[in-house]
């Protein structure tokens, strides 16, 4: 299928415009992302209908706590990602095309299957996640219009560096986003990643710009963006340039993939960093990967009591009413509270 946003060149070269990479594709080669090639100057997507992940979760595991707390999302991939991060967590299937010679898997499927399957399974969304949802992009777009039709909500587990193209298309059908704030310096991104910041940035202010619900996720990697002094820094861009009501989950890292040469994150950490997101301001901040400890739980800024009490990835406790705290009245951020 031929891709969308994209620009040609001379030599039957072309122009990605999809991410923020805007990789110049020869004649017969891929994007970065490894599921864009070029056939004789047309752009052609090898990924549109290809599910290699499609089954219900708990919306909470995206991780999206602050939209319809304890439904279900009908969550789909497809192989590819426009990253090369040294520490994916879903690397046999975002890095396939790279790793296993231009390899694509995928099970086939339609939009129109997908919503289908949503609505059968009793799910309330659709998640685009596990491996980057950028690159799936055409498939993307067509299923999440077909579900706002249908009354689903639509949410991208993402890593930000979709273009503005791309974000300003999908955006009428977007409903919520968590982005990946993998660090807070450029020279991670480059090293680890194979990517850049600002555009990162970039993306979260335009998706709260364009009414998109945004939760952010960061994963603390020891000794790589555990510096407090970053983590401030982090925590102040949230809270000034999205908004205090942003949700901020910071997560432990396990030794994974490419980067198995440092132990997983101490609890300390993490409880430090959960400290310096509510000393930036920010009201909902949480920790992912350790369960049990009390920081999957929602705090009310009011009055500060638990109102919504989790396990894991379950609802133990909903004390929200109609978005505000059943004891003080207080607003508590998000959609269908």
């Amino acid at each position: 299928m031929e891709a969308w946003l994209y620009d040609t060149m001379q030599d039957r070269r072309v122009q990605c415009r999809l991410c923020s990479h805007r990789c110049v594709i020869g004649n017969g080669k891929r994007g970065i992302c490894g599921v864009r090639k070029n056939r004789d100057g047309v752009l052609e997507t090898q990924v549109y209908g290809r599910l290699v992940v499609a089954g219900d979760d708990p919306i909470e595991k995206k991780p999206i706590f602050h939209m319809m707390p304890g439904s279900r999302s009908f969550s789909i991939a497809t192989v590819g990602c426009n990253f090369k991060c040294l520490f994916c967590q879903n690397a046999d299937i975002s890095q396939m095309p790279a790793d296993r010679d231009g390899m694509v898997a995928g099970d086939p499927a339609t939009p129109r299957q997908v919503v289908s399957a949503a609505r059968q399974r009793g799910c309330a969304g659709i998640a685009y996640t596990y491996t980057e949802p950028t690159v799936f992009f055409e498939f993307a777009c067509d299923t999440a219009q077909l579900a706002h039709r249908r009354g689903i909500k639509n949410v991208f587990v993402t890593n930000g560096f979709m273009s503005a193209e791309a974000l300003e298309r999908i955006s009428p059908w977007l409903d919520a986003a968590n982005v990946d704030l993998k660090a807070f310096t450029d020279d991670f991104y480059k090293r680890r990643c194979g990517a850049r910041l600002e555009p990162v940035k970039e993306t979260l202010r335009r998706m709260k710009g364009l009414g998109i619900w945004v939760e952010v996720t960061t994963l603390i990697i020891p000794g790589l963006n555990d510096d407090p002094a970053e983590l401030s820094r982090l925590a102040a861009f949230i809270a000034d340039d999205l908004g205090p009501e942003t949700p901020w989950h910071v997560s432990r890292f396990h030794p994974t993939y490419r980067l198995t040469d440092r132990g997983s994150t101490p609890v300390e950490t993490l409880m430090q960093a959960r400290k310096i997101g509510i000393s930036a301001g920010l009201k909902y901040v949480y920790t992912g990967n350790i369960p049990g400890r009390g920081g999957e739980d929602t705090i009310c800024p009011g009055c500060g009591e638990t109102v919504i009490a989790r396990g894991g990835f379950q609802i133990m406790d909903n004390r929200v009413r109609k978005g505000r705290c059943s004891g003080c009245g207080a607003v508590i951020d998000g959609i269908d509270l």
